[in-house]
Protein backbone atom coordinates (compact mmCIF):
# COMPACT_ATOMS: atom_id res chain seq x y z
CA UNK A 1 0.00 0.00 0.00
CA UNK A 2 1.58 3.33 -1.28
CA UNK A 3 0.26 6.70 -2.56
CA UNK A 4 3.84 6.55 -4.88
CA UNK A 5 1.79 5.68 -8.11
CA UNK A 6 -1.00 8.12 -7.07
CA UNK A 7 1.27 11.14 -6.67
CA UNK A 8 3.66 10.39 -9.03
CA UNK A 9 0.88 10.63 -12.01
CA UNK A 10 0.29 14.05 -10.81
CA UNK A 11 1.45 17.31 -10.56
CA UNK A 12 1.01 19.60 -7.51
CA UNK A 13 3.77 22.40 -8.15
CA UNK A 14 4.21 25.10 -10.77
CA UNK A 15 2.06 26.26 -13.36
CA UNK A 16 -1.82 24.19 -14.35
CA UNK A 17 -0.86 22.49 -11.48
CA UNK A 18 -3.83 19.98 -10.31
CA UNK A 19 -5.79 20.70 -7.29
CA UNK A 20 -6.15 17.37 -6.07
CA UNK A 21 -4.87 16.74 -2.35
CA UNK A 22 -1.58 15.62 -2.41
CA UNK A 23 -2.60 13.27 0.50
CA UNK A 24 -0.83 10.86 2.94
CA UNK A 25 -1.42 7.39 4.59
CA UNK A 26 -2.86 7.76 7.70
CA UNK A 27 -5.63 6.51 10.46
CA UNK A 28 -9.47 7.12 9.38
CA UNK A 29 -10.57 9.80 11.76
CA UNK A 30 -14.23 8.32 11.19
CA UNK A 31 -14.91 5.07 13.26
CA UNK A 32 -17.34 3.81 10.02
CA UNK A 33 -15.60 2.97 7.10
CA UNK A 34 -16.37 5.30 4.49
CA UNK A 35 -16.98 5.32 0.57
CA UNK A 36 -17.53 7.54 -2.27
CA UNK A 37 -18.51 7.17 -6.20
CA UNK A 38 -17.01 10.55 -8.18
CA UNK A 39 -18.63 11.10 -11.83
CA UNK A 40 -15.56 11.72 -13.80
CA UNK A 41 -15.36 13.85 -16.81
CA UNK A 42 -12.05 13.22 -18.44
CA UNK A 43 -10.84 11.73 -21.77
CA UNK A 44 -13.76 9.05 -21.67
CA UNK A 45 -16.88 9.40 -18.85
CA UNK A 46 -16.53 7.35 -15.75
CA UNK A 47 -17.43 6.38 -12.22
CA UNK A 48 -14.39 5.85 -9.72
CA UNK A 49 -15.38 3.72 -6.91
CA UNK A 50 -13.50 4.44 -3.72
CA UNK A 51 -13.61 2.26 -0.32
CA UNK A 52 -11.54 3.71 2.99
CA UNK A 53 -9.00 0.52 3.62
CA UNK A 54 -5.26 0.39 5.75
CA UNK A 55 -5.21 4.38 5.66
CA UNK A 56 -6.27 4.86 1.92
CA UNK A 57 -8.90 4.91 -0.44
CA UNK A 58 -8.83 1.56 -2.66
CA UNK A 59 -9.70 2.82 -6.30
CA UNK A 60 -11.49 1.21 -9.23
CA UNK A 61 -12.74 2.81 -12.58
CA UNK A 62 -16.38 1.86 -13.43
CA UNK A 63 -17.17 2.67 -17.11
CA UNK A 64 -20.82 2.66 -16.95
CA UNK A 65 -23.18 3.89 -14.26
CA UNK A 66 -22.95 2.02 -11.05
CA UNK A 67 -25.60 -0.73 -10.98
CA UNK A 68 -29.02 0.23 -8.31
CA UNK A 69 -30.27 -3.10 -9.03
CA UNK A 70 -29.18 -6.87 -8.93
CA UNK A 71 -28.58 -8.42 -12.22
CA UNK A 72 -26.42 -5.71 -13.77
CA UNK A 73 -22.64 -6.08 -13.69
CA UNK A 74 -19.98 -3.93 -14.28
CA UNK A 75 -16.80 -4.12 -15.43
CA UNK A 76 -14.48 -2.32 -12.60
CA UNK A 77 -10.47 -1.21 -13.21
CA UNK A 78 -8.25 -1.22 -10.27
CA UNK A 79 -6.39 1.89 -10.42
CA UNK A 80 -3.67 3.89 -7.92
CA UNK A 81 -4.81 4.04 -4.28
CA UNK A 82 -5.91 7.36 -3.44
CA UNK A 83 -5.29 9.67 -0.01
CA UNK A 84 -7.96 9.21 2.60
CA UNK A 85 -8.64 13.46 1.93
CA UNK A 86 -9.48 12.50 -1.13
CA UNK A 87 -13.31 11.47 0.16
CA UNK A 88 -14.73 14.85 0.25
CA UNK A 89 -12.80 15.84 -3.72
CA UNK A 90 -14.56 17.44 -6.58
CA UNK A 91 -13.47 20.37 -8.81
CA UNK A 92 -12.07 20.41 -12.06
CA UNK A 93 -8.61 18.98 -12.65
CA UNK A 94 -6.73 21.03 -15.01
CA UNK A 95 -6.09 20.26 -19.07
CA UNK A 96 -2.27 18.51 -18.99
CA UNK A 97 -2.91 16.67 -15.45
CA UNK A 98 -3.74 13.03 -15.22
CA UNK A 99 -7.28 12.56 -15.15
CA UNK A 100 -8.04 16.01 -16.61
CA UNK A 101 -11.92 16.98 -16.26
CA UNK A 102 -14.59 17.22 -13.78
CA UNK A 103 -14.96 15.20 -10.87
CA UNK A 104 -18.73 15.23 -8.99
CA UNK A 105 -19.36 13.07 -5.82
CA UNK A 106 -22.10 11.11 -7.25
CA UNK A 107 -22.47 8.51 -4.39
CA UNK A 108 -21.22 9.16 -0.68
CA UNK A 109 -21.48 7.50 2.72
CA UNK A 110 -20.43 5.09 5.13
CA UNK A 111 -20.06 0.83 4.10
CA UNK A 112 -19.71 -2.86 5.92
CA UNK A 113 -16.94 -5.06 4.64
CA UNK A 114 -18.74 -8.10 5.24
CA UNK A 115 -15.88 -10.42 3.55
CA UNK A 116 -12.47 -9.45 1.39
CA UNK A 117 -9.83 -11.87 0.27
CA UNK A 118 -7.47 -11.15 -2.64
CA UNK A 119 -10.02 -12.01 -4.90
CA UNK A 120 -13.14 -10.80 -3.63
CA UNK A 121 -14.79 -8.13 -1.50
CA UNK A 122 -18.11 -8.28 -0.35
CA UNK A 123 -19.15 -4.84 1.38
CA UNK A 124 -22.76 -3.73 2.33
CA UNK A 125 -23.48 0.30 0.87
CA UNK A 126 -25.16 3.10 2.92
CA UNK A 127 -25.45 5.86 0.72
CA UNK A 128 -27.77 7.93 -0.35
CA UNK A 129 -28.10 6.27 -4.34
CA UNK A 130 -26.30 2.85 -3.62
CA UNK A 131 -27.66 1.10 -1.01
CA UNK A 132 -27.57 -3.04 0.05
CA UNK A 133 -24.30 -5.68 -0.74
CA UNK A 134 -22.37 -5.41 -3.40
CA UNK A 135 -19.15 -7.30 -4.77
CA UNK A 136 -15.67 -6.72 -6.21
CA UNK A 137 -14.29 -10.51 -7.88
CA UNK A 138 -11.48 -10.45 -9.88
CA UNK A 139 -11.17 -11.60 -13.34
CA UNK A 140 -8.94 -12.88 -15.82
CA UNK A 141 -10.52 -10.14 -18.60
CA UNK A 142 -8.83 -8.68 -20.72
CA UNK A 143 -4.58 -7.72 -20.90
CA UNK A 144 -4.68 -5.98 -17.64
CA UNK A 145 -6.12 -9.45 -15.96
CA UNK A 146 -4.82 -8.39 -12.82
CA UNK A 147 -6.71 -5.17 -12.33
CA UNK A 148 -9.91 -6.11 -13.77
CA UNK A 149 -12.85 -7.09 -11.69
CA UNK A 150 -16.66 -7.02 -12.09
CA UNK A 151 -18.53 -4.86 -9.54
CA UNK A 152 -22.32 -5.73 -8.91
CA UNK A 153 -25.13 -5.84 -6.28
CA UNK A 154 -25.70 -9.27 -4.35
Amino acid sequence: MSLKTYQKKRKFVGKGKTIEPKGEIKKSISKQLRFVIHEHHASHLHWDLRLEMNGVLKSWAVPKVPPATKGIKRLAMHVEDHPLSYINFHGVIPEGNYGAGKVLIWDKGKYNLVEQNSNKIIFELHGKKLKGKYALIKTSYGAKSGKSWLFFKL
